[in-house]
């Protein structure tokens, strides 16, 4: 006997979690080192070995060819990256990688700043045994979460909402709300971006400083990392394409994109006015506008014209305005 079963609209979840965790974390492995060569290895050799051979009055043209090696090493990194993830990759890689980026990110900022405060706080070995137990405690809960089934749930969440697929959702339908949208997107992020530029809040190189790592022991001398050179020139270009990418999936995520779709369907049974009818109707309402304060104007001026006459005696007349100085003028009612 056959029986029917209903596909639930529930996302899917992993049966092994944590086999998707492990790979995430090959993928976020993958991802960081190709981050780092494109922004980091690539621009150093680049300023070690190609640069020198440009003139300075070259200079703008040594910039455009190593932001093209740029380019053509993120192009290589991401066609090999998707190689090496087969046709078919499991669901929930993508929303791993970036959980797991993620994670690592907070991990490490929240370990450095516990550090950093721990060094003007203790001094030597003490300082140094806090931020580390706060590290591998941070760490330990989050390799728990992500290797939960919990965390399986999130990645798999992640990758079905479509935040990191190309993919478009009903392209023929709501257009021109979409596209109302995300030029409003672009224009906040590109808004934010000339803040930052004009207000010179992006350094030449993005350093961070690391705790303990002083030759002398004292914070004046720590180590400082570079993460990305050229950072006055890279991070714009990261987060002009960030707002693109947001826009870009935002218009097309299948919740908002069915909300855009049917406020464009409810506009579209609006009757709108012709051109000519619409200066008539604004014409009409500008002149009963006029009409109105002008008779408003003329009943105005007419009762305070009739109370204030000796013999109604409601309001002062203009003889009993005229007091003293420094007298408070009272009125009876």
């Amino acid at each position: 006997m056959a029986t029917a079963v209903e596909t639930s609209s529930e996302p899917r979840v992993p049966s092994r979690p944590t086999n998707l965790a492990l790979a995430g974390l090959v993928g976020a492995v993958y991802v960081a080192a190709a981050v780092a060569v494109v922004f980091y290895a690539v621009p150093a050799l680049w300023d070690e070995y190609v640069g020198p051979a440009f003139a300075d009055s070259l200079g703008g043209v040594s910039a455009g060819l190593r932001y093209l090696a740029q380019a053509a090493a993120a192009v290589g990194l991401v066609v090999f990256g998707r190689a090496l993830a087969g046709p078919n990759p499991p669901v929930g890689l993508r929303g791993g990688i970036f959980l797991v980026i993620t994670a690592a990110c907070l991990v490490f900022f929240l370990t450095r700043a516990l550090g950093l405060w721990a060094e003007s706080r203790f001094e030597g070995v003490p300082g140094q045994v806090f931020a580390a137990a706060v590290g591998v405690v941070l760490l330990f809960f989050t390799v728990r979460l992500l290797t939960s089934a919990r965390g399986g749930r999130w990645m798999v969440e992640l990758e079905e909402q479509g935040w990191f697929h190309a993919s478009r959702y009903k392209p023929a339908l709501g257009q021109r709300v979409r596209r109302i949208t995300l030029l409003g997107i672009l224009l906040v992020g590109a808004t934010g971006v000339y803040a930052l530029i004009n207000q010179g809040m992006i350094p030449e190189q993005w350093r961070l400083v690391l705790p303990f790592t002083g030759p002398d022991g004292s914070p004046e001398g720590n180590r400082a990392v570079t993460l990305i050179r050229h950072a006055r020139y890279v991070v714009p270009v990261l987060l002009i394409g960030a707002a693109i990418w947001v826009a870009f999936r935002a218009v097309n995520l299948p919740t908002f994109a069915e909300f855009l779709i049917a406020t464009e369907a409810e506009m579209n049974k609006v009757s709108w006015s012709s051109r000519r009818r619409l200066f008539q109707d604004t014409v009409v309402v500008l002149i009963t506008t006029l009409l109105m304060a002008l008779f408003l104007l003329a009943v105005d001026l007419f009762w305070g014209w009739l109370l204030s006459l000796p013999a109604v005696g409601v309001l002062p007349g203009k003889a009993a305005e005229k007091d003293k100085p420094g007298q408070v003028r009272e009125a009876e009612w």
